[in-house]
């Protein structure tokens, strides 16, 4: 956990796997960004037997109370007068801008990045002079509903379009510089508008209307993949993904683990609250350092024989109840350092004497739950 911690600073670390803090003052806070997703953390209370309570709901297109239109940023007002016009970098968070003419971008012609979040934006509006050399774009938190405005932005690198309005994604197909794009808790229902982003390493979907992963074949490149809180139903439309590093695509509807044998570079997997019942498919991911299979009802641990470099196994809250099947499985793992089992039966049971024996079974680990040893 250490590690991951150093790797992704988004993780809380006074949140255990199950989303339990191990502070009183901090026990409302959401589960970890491992939960289901990269940027978006999930609140407990959403889930149920790891499936959200409106997830059966297909009334997808119901109109939505929009509140009254969004205040105007008034025209004599320069948000930016105290920037010099050379500058690279102009963030301008929760200020309520709804007219990006008003700011009068076109004069910062040395403008790399673009932060906008929280705003009340519902038309992306890029000066010509200066959309060319943007190569960070962040309309995170607004109003947008249509994919438009980055005709010109050729050198664009990162484009963060998270917590919008959005249905489709379209127009940004030339955009084939981009590395990182993240489309998390909008109103997507098809993958569609990649193809030939080669250049992509990582996609967040998140928090979508999701059913099924595809027209993703083109994005060879890509190294990670957020689909939590979806309603996709079966790991297919993978197998061209062979740079995959990271699949996190907790809180849908998974049965099986069926479609993962051609990610060979997978090192880290993330499946919490969905319906598996066993782990299983896994024999060609032999990466894999990390597995994240909380809050699915699992009964044995059977099919972790060929994953040697497993380094933290995260199943808290399944059904597990054997000791021996944890030695038995786990014990031969040389870099394993962590392992999550609260709220197994094989803690429930025995809550005074679970950790000792957690610790005879794996007499190499460093951290059991949320606590170091």
């Amino acid at each position: 956990m250490a590690d991951a911690l150093e790797k992704n600073p988004r993780i809380d670390p006074a949140i255990d796997a199950t989303g339990e803090t191990h502070d009183a003052e901090n026990k409302d806070k959401p589960r970890d960004s491992k939960g289901w997703d990269g940027k978006l953390r999930v609140e407990k209370n959403v889930l149920v037997n790891g499936r959200d309570q409106d997830a059966d709901s297909d009334a997808e297109d119901v109109s939505e109370d929009e509140g009254p239109p969004p205040e105007q940023l008034p025209a004599d007002e320069d948000l930016l007068e105290d920037y010099p016009e050379d500058e690279e970098e102009i963030e301008l968070v929760h200020l309520r801008i709804s007219d990006m003419a008003a700011l009068r971008l076109e004069r910062f012609k040395k403008l790399k990045r673009l932060g906008l979040r929280q705003n009340q934006i519902t038309s992306v509006e890029l000066p010509d002079d200066i959309a060319p050399q943007l190569q960070d774009l962040d309309f995170y938190d607004n109003l947008i509903s249509h994919v438009k405005g980055f005709d010109a932005c050729s050198e664009l690198v990162l484009l963060d379009l998270s917590f919008n309005k959005i249905k489709h994604i379209k127009r940004i197909n030339h955009l084939t510089k981009l590395k990182d794009l993240f489309f998390v808790q909008n109103k997507i229902s098809t993958i569609e508008g990649l193809e030939g982003l080669t250049n992509l390493r990582q996609v967040e979907l998140g928090a979508n209307r999701i059913r099924e992963i595809q027209n993703l074949e083109t994005l060879t490149g890509l190294e990670q993949l957020w689909l939590g809180k979806n309603k996709i139903t079966e790991l297919k439309g993978l197998d061209t993904l062979t740079n995959l590093k990271i699949l996190s695509i907790q809180s849908n509807r998974l049965t099986s683990l069926a479609g993962l044998s051609g990610l060979k570079n997978l090192e880290e997997l993330y499946i919490s609250y969905n319906a598996i019942k066993e782990i299983s498919h896994l024999e060609e991911n032999t990466n894999l350092h990390v597995i994240d299979v909380s809050s699915n009802p699992i009964q044995h641990l059977q099919g972790l024989e060929n994953l040697k470099h497993l380094q933290e196994f995260w199943a808290s809250n399944c059904q597990l109840s054997d000791f021996n099947e944890v030695e038995k499985q786990l014990g031969d793992k040389e870099e394993l350092e962590t392992v999550y089992f609260e709220g197994n039966p094989l803690q429930k049971s025995q809550p005074v004497l679970y950790r000792n024996k957690v610790r005879l079974a794996l007499p190499k680990i460093k951290q059991i739950d949320a606590t170091y040893l």
